[in-house]
């Protein structure tokens, strides 16, 4: 649930002037040269000519992100001529309905998460980007169709459309463990879920703890839990079920979502698996991975996003001191290869030939490429050379992406923000304190019934 994003300045208002241009951006990478990049769909960006012409983009990358995708973004202004104004703000989410309402929105929005863009799109704020593109994500992601039904929303007429890009994701679905602690007591890296179970049982067996699970997070307490949940809606239940329990069709008390939730409670209820028993809503999730790393090691696993290496200890060498593996799905159920995860979403919120030639730029290869070889970029896309990636950590995330049949979007995310920024939250306490999931699953659908 909790995103995390470089903090900054105050708000750059489009409005205001102030936007930032990436038009006189160095290219870091000469084209032609460097071997990993797809050099022939940037010579294809060069045959539209629209020097002169200028675009604005708005969105919530600051400092060091600000300077990824600006360096990015030289690549276009380089091949198309077109000056790329990019704005960022750590208050895009306020910004952005202003300036939309206001009519004074920028050509195109850069959402940390589709729900807002929804809401956008259902005002008649945003222009849909037609079949032709939702055809090319379908075609050109992996688990092209997950991405094409991300990004399509109902727009004022009630006609649901494709209105969101995704660039840049994030993964969910990863288990963080210590290489030499595996290889020192044998064991191997699991790729079934009856595997992960069998490996947290016999680690109990040869006497050690396999789990470190912390949900505290101050005011936000409880999001760890969300996520767990998430992860298992996705491998003991049909995409399609996924979908209707974010909308609410499915109820919280619906006797898959409970199953959900005591897959988490399989884990986390059982004191033997884990190193705080009792005491894991207390502690701080920043702190929990710290046990994989202690001489003998409190735990052995840790199920947390892509950003958690932020708080291993200062010097971890990631592949060597830590390293990570997708968190696996059932074999027996028949349900793929589903990945929990978040991105950035493209939409078009003044509609000009500029801002359909930046979307069409986000569908090249070097549009990926760039980003991927400088850091925190990962991609679906299926056609870019994954030697590009930055380094094997990377590289490694990206794959998990790419060999996805399913992905979808941190639903406590999409939820209204009293369920998935709340009762969600405080039932995922409740539960591993012993509430029954049943029980916590009606306080969540009554709380949900309360807003509607």
């Amino acid at each position: 649930m909790i995103r995390f994003l470089m903090s900054g300045a105050a708000a750059l208002a489009l409005s205001s002037g102030l936007a930032a241009s990436a038009a006189h951006a160095e290219l870091l990478f000469k084209p032609g040269e460097d071997p990993r990049f797809n050099w022939a769909s940037y010579e294809e960006l060069q045959k539209t000519d629209l020097s002169g012409k200028s675009v604005t983009l708005f969105g919530p990358w600051l400092g060091p992100d600000k300077d990824l995708v600006e360096n990015t973004l030289a690549y276009f202004e380089e091949a198309t001529g077109i000056d790329v104004k990019y704005s960022g703000s750590d208050s895009f989410e306020q910004q952005i309905v202003i300036d939309t309402q206001a009519g004074s929105a920028p050509n195109v929005a850069v959402f940390p998460q589709p729900g807002l863009a929804r809401d956008l799109a259902a005002k008649g704020f945003l222009s849909p980007l037609g079949e032709e593109t939702a055809a090319w994500v379908k075609d050109n992601y992996a688990a092209g169709q997950s991405w094409v039904d991300l990004g399509t929303f109902a727009g004022k007429d009630g006609k649901g459309e494709l209105y969101g890009f995704f660039y840049k994701a994030d993964v969910k679905s990863l288990v963080w463990f210590v290489p030499d602690t595996f290889e020192d007591a044998g064991y191997e890296v699991p790729e079934t879920m009856e595997e992960l179970k069998a490996l947290t049982e016999q680690i109990v067996a040869d006497g050690g703890t396999p789990w470190c699970i912390g949900l505290g997070s101050g005011g936000a307490t409880g999001w760890p839990g969300t996520d767990w949940v998430e992860d298992m809606m996705l491998r003991t239940q049909t995409p399609e079920d996924y979908d209707a329990w974010v909308s609410n069709e499915l109820k919280f008390n619906d006797p898959k979502v409970v199953e959900a939730i005591e897959e988490f409670g399989w884990f986390a209820n059982n004191p033997d698996f884990v190193d705080t028993p009792n005491a894991i809503a207390a502690t701080d999730f920043r702190d929990s991975p710290k046990g994989l790393f202690a001489s003998p090691p409190a735990c052995y696993m840790h199920r947390q996003a892509s950003f958690i290496p932020s708080f291993f200890p200062e010097g971890t060498e990631m592949g060597v001191d830590a390293d990570f593996f997708y968190f696996p799905a059932y074999e027996g159920k028949d349900l793929g290869q589903p990945v929990l995860g978040a991105g950035t979403v493209f939409a078009i919120t003044n509609d000009s030939p500029e801002a359909r030639a930046l979307i069409d730029f986000l569908k090249t290869p070097i549009a990926h490429e760039v980003w991927m070889a400088q850091s925190g970029f990962l991609t679906p896309h299926k056609g870019v050379n994954t030697d590009a990636y930055a380094d094997d950590t990377l590289k490694g995330l990206g794959e998990i992406l790419l060999s996805a049949t399913t992905f979808r979007f941190d639903g406590s995310d999409l939820m209204p923000g009293a369920i998935g920024a709340g009762a969600f939250w405080t039932g995922m306490v409740d539960y591993v304190g012993g509430k029954p999931a049943e029980e916590v699953g009606n306080d969540i659908q009554t709380a949900w019934d309360a807003i509607k």
